[in-house]
């Protein structure tokens, strides 16, 4: 079971790049006072906590945790992904692996494997990474993987599990946000929340904690008001919703969605969106859901980190302080 916890928890950590932004905004006060929310530090303490506990482990006479990645196809994210989630688990000392697949490979003969590892009792946990290719149908390879060996938390039984507050393994997505709010103090108790995408691996899971009872068995709630929006939400709703939200977390993968007029002061936002973009120099990058520009109101981010420490000479000044959440 110990295996499986640090699965989870290590599978939390290595996700794609998120982004959290805490808006502040001072009223007549005579000093600024904002924080960094420093995630890249996070992460790095999260891998730290775990490497002890697996080496305690592992000194008990115990053997590592063992994890198993399952790639399909060469999509090129998909390969650094799993790149980077290999390479973390290693780090941390799990016993990790890469299972490379043609693009061909047919449904049936990914099922096989991921049955033989389901079998295999040296094996802790395993994690399909996807999209796979349109010949192969997500849901009954995620149905495929035993539920306590699904890392990823997309098998039917641990989301049903997850909605009905009861402890399960939770997609990593999912747990990193509300890791990052209850490592960092974000208080949620009563908040107004929504979630912008209701993706079942992502915005779904990320509701569901936000506003269950913390008392309940899962240990994950997070007691918030909740409003879902997606894609036939209506701009102007969207906007209303957002602009009445304390949390905002966004996960659509739609780049410059949120703007700054929709978050208020005081406001917490967390970007998950990761969508690559070709600029206007020919290169690609990764961008989120957060219109970056607009929100830093035409500054750099050099000029606002330096008004962080400027004394508030204004009654109505708003500081934005803006930082990269990410783990990978």
């Amino acid at each position: 079971m110990r295996h499986r916890i640090w699965l989870r928890t290590v599978s939390t950590v290595l996700n794609p790049k998120m982004r959290s932004h805490t808006y502040i905004d001072t009223l007549g006060s005579a000093r600024i006072m904002a924080r960094v929310l420093d995630g890249k530090a996070l992460a790095k303490e999260i891998k730290a906590e775990l490497k002890i506990k697996i080496h305690n482990w592992v000194s008990s006479g115990q053997r590592a945790p063992s994890l198993r990645c399952i790639i399909v196809g060469e999509d090129p994210a998909s390969h650094t992904y799993v790149k980077n989630k290999i390479a973390a688990a290693i780090e941390i000392g799990i016993e990790a692996q890469t299972l490379k697949y043609d693009e061909n490979l047919t449904e049936e003969a990914l099922i096989t494997a991921i049955e033989l590892l389901n079998e295999d009792t040296t094996v802790d946990g395993i994690l399909v990474q996807l999209p796979l290719p349109n010949n192969i149908d997500e849901r009954r390879v995620c149905n495929a993987v035993a539920p306590e060996k699904d890392v990823d938390g997309f098998h039917i039984t641990n989301v049903g599990q997850l909605c009905l507050d009861m402890p399960t393994i939770v997609p990593a997505t999912a747990l990193a946000v509300i890791e990052m709010l209850k490592r960092f103090k974000i208080e949620t108790f009563g908040r107004n929340a929504v979630v912008v995408g209701r993706s079942k691996n992502v915005g779904l899971p990320i509701a569901m904690m936000l506003h269950s009872d913390k008392n309940h068995d899962s240990g994950l709630g997070m007691d918030a008001t909740v409003t879902v929006c997606h894609r036939y939400t209506p701009p102007e709703l969207l906007q209303q919703h957002c602009r009445n939200a304390d949390i905002i977390v966004t996960a659509t993968g739609v780049p410059n969605l949120i703007k700054a007029d929709m978050i208020k002061p005081g406001a917490t936002v967390i970007d998950v969106g990761i969508t690559r973009i070709t600029d206007e120099q020919g290169k690609t990058k990764l961008v989120g859901d957060v219109d970056y520009d607009d929100v830093f109101c035409c500054s750099g981010r050099r000029q606002i980190q330096r008004s962080i420490n400027h004394e508030n000479r204004s009654s109505r000044s708003r500081v934005i302080n803006v930082c990269i959440l990410f783990a990978r």
